[in-house]
C-alpha cells in the first residue's frame, strides 16, 4: 500500500505518515512504531472484541492480500493465493491455473439466462446516468436468475409493473416465490397493480394501512439464488416507470459474497417486517374494498367517498384486533398480578393515546374466554368513565376485539340498560346512590374505571365503595397528582401492575417523536432544601419567580430552537401559581401571548383559555396543576420543563401532554432546564423513563449523544448542562460504600430492629434496585475490611452492634449471592425456600433433588455433585448466608412478573418456559453435574450441550455478540421472526449432514427435544445476564452449512418483551 491509500491510514501531510484523526486500523508492529515516535499526539487503542475479530482480522488481511495480488506478476498470482490457502487448517482446495471462474451450470437442454451487468459478487451506487446499467434494466436480468423474491416498496405503481410484466410472467411459470410489502401512505400506491401482481404473477402481499403516519419509506429488492450468490438494491426507487428508467434515483446494489452482513440484515429485516401484525395480507377478492378505503383516505378524502361505499360498510368486528408488543407486555403483567400474585385490584399506567382501552378490552377478552370455558359465558363488566365520547369510543372498541356488534350497552345521555349485563355507564348516571343502590354489591366480575385519577371525587368514591367486583382495573395517565393523592398507595396496596414503556409506544409509532433539549440555565440549586426526592416549592419559587435573567435566557433558547415562535402551541410547568403567572407576564411581554391556568382559574375562564389555545390565539399555557385533564389537548407540540423533577412518573406526564398526534405536528420539541442540583438528586430516573438504557449503560448514552433513540427522536444536551448530568449520573449512580452505608442507616425505619431491617424495605424507601447493592466489580471496602458485595455486609457495616461473625466459606459464598438476583417463578423460590428453612430429606434424596442440585450449582458452579448434601446442610448452618438468601427471594418474589409453564414433552424437567435462569442453574436443572455425569455445569463453556439423559439439545443464545454498542456483522445472526418463529445459526462445525445436523433437523422423529434459552447481551447492570427460557422448539426450516441457519417454532410464544429485544426491526 502506498502513503495515502486510505487502508494503511498514512498520508503524505503526516512528518511519518501517520495521520491525525481517527482510525480503525488492526495495530501492527510498524504502526505501533510509529505511535511511539509521536509525542504530538495522543492514541486510543481498544482490544477487538472477539465476537468481531473474524471479521476485523479477515478484512485486514484482504487488504494486504489485495495489495500484493496487484504488485505480483500474473502468472503468480494464482500460486500465491494457493501457498496462503495451504496454510488454513481446514485445508481448502487450491485455485487452478488462470484463474477461471464458474459462471453458470444449467442443465444440458435449459437456457441460461441473462447475468445482471453488475457481477453477482460486486456492490456498485447506480443513479441512473448514462454511465449505469438502469435499474429497471438490471432488476429485469436479475429476476431472470432468481429462485426467490423480496420486494420492500412504499408505493407501487401501474407504471412500474408494466415494465417487467414479462420477466414477472417468466418469474411465476418458473414457480418462484415472490413477496412484497407495500403501504397506504399518501394514497400513492395503485390498487390495480397490486391486483395484477397478486392475480396475475402470483405475488403474496402484505400491506401497512396505517394512514395517520408511516415510517415505511425505503425501496429495496433482495434476489435469493440456491447457489449462494444472493443480490439485492437498497435505495430511492418505488416500483414506477420514473424511478426505474430516467428518474434522478440512487440505488446501492449489494451482493452475499461483498456485503453479507447487509444482506442478512436485510433478511431479518424483511421477515419481521413479513410476520409484524401491522402488516395485513391482501386478497384482491376480499380486501380490495378496504384498501381503496384506505387509499382515499390518505389522499385527504373521505375513507367511504366512491361507488356508493360508506366507512361503515366496513365491519371492523371482523378484523382482528392484536396488541402491539408495548401492550402484550401490560397485559402479561396484568395476568402476572392475578395468577401468581393473586391481586385482583390493578392499576394500569400509560399516556394517553397509547391504546390503554385496546389492553382493557383485550384483557376482557381472555378473562371472558377463561370464564367460557368454566362457566359458559361472559362474565359480567361495567366499564365507567366521565365523558360520553371516551365511551362510545370504549364501547365501539370492545365489540371490534370481541367480534360481537352488539355487545354492551349505553347508560349515558339517555341512553338506559336493558339487559345489565355488560354496561359502559358515565360516572354521573351510575354515581348517585340512589343508582347504586339499585345493584347488587356483587353484580359486575369486572369493573374498569378510566381516567383514574377522578378517583378521589365523591361519585367515584362511592362507587368504590359500593361494589365488590371479582377484578377491577383502574386505567390512568397521570398516577400522581398534585393535591397529593398517589392512586397507586391510596386504591391498590402501592402498587402499579403495569406501566407503559415511553420507548415502546414511541417504536409503535402511536406517539410523535420527541426532540429533548437539555438547556443548562446557570441557577444553583445545591442549598435548596431536598428531601426524599424533591426540592421544597417555596424554596424554589422564591428563587425562579422573578428572576428575569433566567426568564431572558429561557426565551432566547426557544426561539433559538422552534422554526417560529408565533406558531408554537406550548405548555410550560411551573414550580407554583406565582411563577406560572410570573412566566405568562414576561412572555406576553416580549409577544408570545401567554396565559396561567391554576387550581386557582375558575371553570369558566378555562374554558375560554383553552378554546383560544386550540385557536391559536393564546401560544403559551403555564400550569402548576399538570394533572388537570383540561390541559390535555393533542395540538402541544412545545413543551417547558421550567422547574427541577425528579420523579420518573411525574416527568412522564409532563412529557405525555405532548406526545398525543395531531394533523401536521411532527414532532414534539421539550426543553428542560438544568440548574446546577444538589448531590442527592437524580437524573438517573428520568432518563432511564425517557430512553429505556440501563444503568450500565446511561453514562455511555449521555456521552455519546443516545445514538439509540427510537426513530425520530432526539436528546441533546448543552456543554454544562451534559457536564452537569454526568456528575449527577456519576455520584448517583456509582455510589461508594461508604454513601451506600449511610444510606442504608438513614432508611432504617425507626420502629425496625437492625436485625429485622430486610432488603425489601430498604430498596423500597430508598428508591434503588438490586444493582445498588449487587453490581459493579470487585468486593466493597469500609473500614479497613473487605467484604463480597452483599445485603448482609451493608447491614454490618451500618450497624455494627448487629454484626454477624462470618467464617471462610461464609464470606465465599457471599460472592454468589448475586446469581440468585433473577429468579423470577414462585415454585422455584418456594422450593429454593424449603431446602433452606424446611425439614432435609436423607442424603440420598437430596442428590436426586433437581432443585437442591440447582441451587448447589448456584452457589459452588464447578464442585462435583457428591456435595450437593453436605454443601445445603451447611449453607442451613450459616446465618449470613441463609438470611441473605432469604431477603434476596422476598425481593424477587415481589418483582416477578413471570407466568411460567412446564416444559412441553419435558413437565419433569424443573425448568419452566419464559422464567429466567443463570447456564448453572438451566443445565443442572437438565441434569448436568447429576444424572449427566462428567462434566460440571459451571466448566461448560458453549452456546450448544446436548444432554442424552434428558434426550434433549439446550440452545444458549446471546443475542448481542459483541460488546461494543453496534456491531453490524454479528447482529443478525440469531433473531426473533416473530413471536413464534426464531431464526438461529448453529456452531461454524455443524452442516446439515453431521450427526448434530441431523438431530437438529430430525429431533422430532427421534424423540429428542430442543430447548430454547435467550439473552438479550453478556453482561448487565448486576453482572452476567440470566437467559430467558423461551421453550421447546421445532424444526421449520434451514440453509447453509457450517454454520447452519435454522429456523426454529416456538411450542409457546415468547414473551413480549424479549420479542421487543430479540426481533430485527423495531
Amino acid at each position: 500500500m502506498t502513503v495515502g491509500d486510505p487502508r494503511s491510514g498514512t498520508g503524505a501531510g503526516s512528518p511519518d505518515g501517520l495521520v491525525i484523526g481517527l482510525h480503525e486500523r488492526v495495530l501492527e508492529r510498524r504502526l505501533q512504531e510509529l505511535i511511539d515516535h509521536r509525542a504530538d499526539a495522543r492514541a486510543v487503542i481498544e482490544a477487538v472484541d472477539e465476537a468481531d475479530a473474524p471479521h476485523v482480522l479477515s478484512r485486514h488481511v484482504a487488504g494486504h492480500l489485495a495489495s500484493a495480488l496487484a504488485d505480483a506478476e500474473e502468472d503468480d498470482r494464482v500460486d500465491l493465493v494457493n501457498r496462503i490457502l495451504r496454510l488454513l487448517p481446514e485445508n481448502p482446495d487450491v485455485v487452478l491455473d488462470g484463474p477461471h471462474q464458474l459462471l453458470s451450470f444449467y442443465p444440458s437442454d435449459a437456457e441460461t439466462p441473462s447475468r445482471p451487468t453488475t457481477p453477482l459478487s460486486d456492490v456498485a451506487l447506480l443513479t441512473n446516468s448514462p454511465r449505469d446499467p438502469q435499474l429497471g434494466t438490471e432488476l429485469k436480468r436479475e429476476l431472470a436468475s432468481a429462485d426467490r423474491v423480496d420486494l420492500l416498496c412504499a408505493f407501487v405503481k401501474w407504471s412500474g409493473i408494466r415494465l417487467l410484466e414479462r420477466e414477472l410472467a417468466q418469474l411465476r411459470d418458473r414457480g418462484v416465490p415472490l413477496r412484497i410489502l407495500t403501504t397506504t401512505y399518501i394514497g400513492a400506491t395503485d390498487r390495480k397493480a397490486l391486483d395484477r401482481l397478486a392475480d396475475e404473477y402470483g405475488a403474496e402481499i402484505r400491506i401497512n394501512y396505517e394512514t395517520r403516519s408511516t415510517r415505511l419509506h425505503a425501496k429495496a429488492w433482495l434476489f435469493y439464488r440456491e447457489t449462494g450468490f444472493d443480490t439485492g438494491y437498497v435505495g430511492s426507487s418505488n416500483l414506477s416507470r420514473a424511478a426505474l428508467v430516467d428518474g434522478l434515483e440512487w440505488n446501492v446494489r449489494i451482493s452475499r459474497s461483498a456485503t453479507p452482513s447487509l444482506v442478512e440484515k436485510f433478511t431479518a429485516t424483511f421477515d419481521s417486517y413479513w410476520n409484524a401484525p401491522e402488516f395485513a395480507p391482501y386478497d384482491p377478492q376480499r380486501d380490495a374494498t378496504r384498501l381503496d378505503a384506505a387509499l382515499r383516505e390518505a389522499r385527504g378524502g373521505p375513507a367511504g367517498a366512491a361507488a356508493g361505499t360508506s366507512a361503515g360498510d366496513i365491519d371492523t368486528t371482523l378484523l382482528d384486533v392484536r396488541p402491539y408488543p408495548h401492550q402484550q407486555i401490560m397485559l402479561n403483567d396484568l395476568a402476572a398480578e392475578r395468577e401468581t400474585h393473586d391481586r385482583h385490584r390493578n392499576l394500569l399506567v400509560a399516556a394517553t393515546g397509547t391504546g390503554k382501552t385496546v389492553i382493557a378490552a383485550l384483557d376482557y377478552a381472555r378473562l371472558a374466554g377463561a370464564d367460557r370455558r368454566g362457566r359458559g359465558s361472559r362474565p359480567s363488566l361495567l366499564f365507567v368513565v366521565h365523558r360520553a365520547e371516551i365511551l362510545k369510543q370504549a364501547l365501539h372498541t370492545y365489540r371490534d376485539v370481541l367480534k360481537d356488534g352488539s355487545f354492551g350497552e349505553l347508560f349515558v345521555d339517555g341512553h338506559r340498560p336493558t339487559d345489565g349485563t355488560h354496561i359502559f355507564a358515565s360516572i354521573q348516571s351510575i354515581g348517585r346512590s340512589a343508582q347504586l343502590q339499585q345493584w347488587a354489591r356483587d353484580h359486575f366480575d369486572i369493573i374498569v374505571i378510566d381516567e383514574f385519577h377522578h378517583a378521589e371525587a365523591p361519585s367515584y368514591r362511592r362507587l368504590l365503595d359500593w361494589f365488590e367486583p371479582r377484578e377491577l382495573l383502574g386505567l390512568t395517565a397521570t398516577p400522581e397528582r398534585t393535591d397529593g393523592v398517589d392512586m397507586a398507595a391510596e386504591f391498590f396496596s402501592g402498587r402499579t401492575a403495569s406501566e407503559l414503556r415511553l420507548w415502546d409506544a414511541l417504536e409503535a409509532d402511536l406517539l410523535v417523536p420527541f426532540h429533548y433539549f437539555g438547556i443548562a440555565d446557570n441557577t444553583d440549586l445545591s442549598s435548596i432544601t431536598f428531601q426524599r426526592g424533591s426540592y421544597d416549592t417555596t424554596e424554589l419559587s422564591k428563587l425562579y419567580t422573578g428572576n428575569d435573567a433566567r426568564t431572558r435566557m429561557i426565551i432566547a433558547a426557544l426561539t433559538d430552537t422552534v422554526v417560529d415562535v408565533s406558531t408554537i402551541r406550548a405548555l410550560g410547568f411551573c414550580v407554583s401559581i406565582a411563577h406560572a403567572v410570573y412566566m405568562a407576564r414576561k412572555f406576553t411581554e416580549v409577544g408570545i401571548v401567554s396565559y396561567a391556568i391554576t387550581s386557582e382559574t375558575s371553570r369558566a375562564d378555562r374554558a375560554e383559555l383553552l378554546n383560544r389555545f386550540r385557536a391559536g390565539e393564546i401560544r403559551c399555557l403555564f400550569t402548576v396543576d399538570i394533572f388537570n385533564e383540561g390541559v390535555d389537548i393533542p395540538a402541544v407540540d412545545t413543551v417547558l420543563m421550567l422547574r427541577p423533577t425528579q420523579s420518573a412518573t411525574i416527568f412522564l406526564q409532563q412529557l405525555g401532554r405532548g406526545l398525543r398526534r395531531a394533523p401536521d405536528k411532527s414532532v414534539l420539541t421539550v426543553l428542560d432546564f438544568v440548574g446546577h442540583q444538589n448531590a442527592q438528586f437524580r437524573f438517573d430516573l428520568k432518563l432511564r423513563a425517557l430512553t429505556g438504557a440501563s444503568r450500565r449503560r446511561l453514562q455511555r448514552d449521555v456521552q455519546q449523544g443516545f445514538p439509540f433513540l427510537p426513530a425520530g427522536s432526539q436528546i441533546v444536551l448543552d456543554k454544562v448542562a451534559e457536564e452537569e448530568i454526568l456528575s449527577s449520573l456519576k455520584s448517583t449512580l456509582n455510589l461508594s460504600t461508604r454513601d451506600l452505608v449511610r444510606d442504608v442507616a438513614n432508611h432504617k425505619p425507626a420502629d425496625t430492629s437492625a436485625a429485622e431491617y430486610s432488603l425489601a424495605a430498604y430498596l423500597h424507601e430508598a428508591d434503588r434496585g438490586l444493582a445498588d447493592i449487587y453490581g459493579g466489580s470487585g468486593p466493597r471496602a469500609f473500614g479497613g475490611q473487605q467484604r463480597a458485595r452483599s445485603w448482609s455486609a451493608l447491614k454490618d457495616w451500618s450497624f455494627p452492634q448487629a454484626r454477624l461473625a462470618l467464617g471462610d466459606d461464609e464470606v465465599a459464598l457471599l460472592s454468589r449471592m448475586r446469581a440468585f438476583t433473577h429468579i423470577d417463578d414462585n415454585e422455584r423460590i418456594d422450593r429454593y425456600r424449603e431446602l433452606l428453612d424446611g425439614t432435609l430429606p436423607s442424603d440420598d434424596a437430596l442428590a436426586a433433588d433437581p432443585y437442591a442440585a440447582m441451587l448447589f450449582y448456584q452457589l459452588r458452579p464447578t464442585a462435583p455433585a457428591g456435595e450437593i448434601a453436605d454443601t445445603i446442610r451447611r449453607v442451613r448452618r450459616m446465618p449470613a448466608i441463609a438470611s441473605e438468601l432469604r431477603d434476596l427471594l422476598e425481593v424477587c418474589e415481589q418483582q416477578a412478573r413471570t407466568l411460567p409453564q412446564p416444559l412441553a414433552g419435558l413437565e419433569r424437567v424443573p425448568v419452566r418456559s419464559h422464567s429466567r435462569y443463570t447456564r448453572e442453574e438451566l443445565l443442572a436443572g437438565f441434569g448436568l453435574g447429576t444424572t449427566q455425569q462428567g462434566i460440571a455445569p459451571g466448566n461448560m463453556r458453549e452456546g450448544v450441550k446436548w444432554i442424552p439423559a434428558a434426550q434433549t439439545d439446550v440452545l444458549l443464545v446471546t443475542l448481542k455478540k459483541s460488546e461494543s454498542d453496534y456491531s453490524p456483522t454479528t447482529l443478525y445472526r440469531d433473531y426473533a421472526i416473530s413471536e413464534t418463529l426464531f431464526h438461529w445459526e448453529s456452531q461454524n462445525a455443524t452442516s446439515p449432514e453431521s450427526p448434530t445436523g441431523q438431530r437438529y433437523i430430525h429431533h422430532r422423529q427421534q424423540g429428542s427435544h430442543v430447548v430454547l434459552f435467550v439473552r438479550a447481551a453478556k453482561e448487565g447492570d448486576l453482572g452476567t445476564e440470566p437467559y430467558i427460557c423461551l421453550g421447546t422448539v421445532d424444526y421449520v426450516q434451514h440453509s447453509g452449512s457450517r454454520p447452519m441457519q435454522i429456523e426454529w417454532k416456538l411450542e409457546r410464544a415468547m414473551p413480549a418483551e424479549m420479542l421487543v429485544a430479540a426481533r430485527a426491526v423495531a
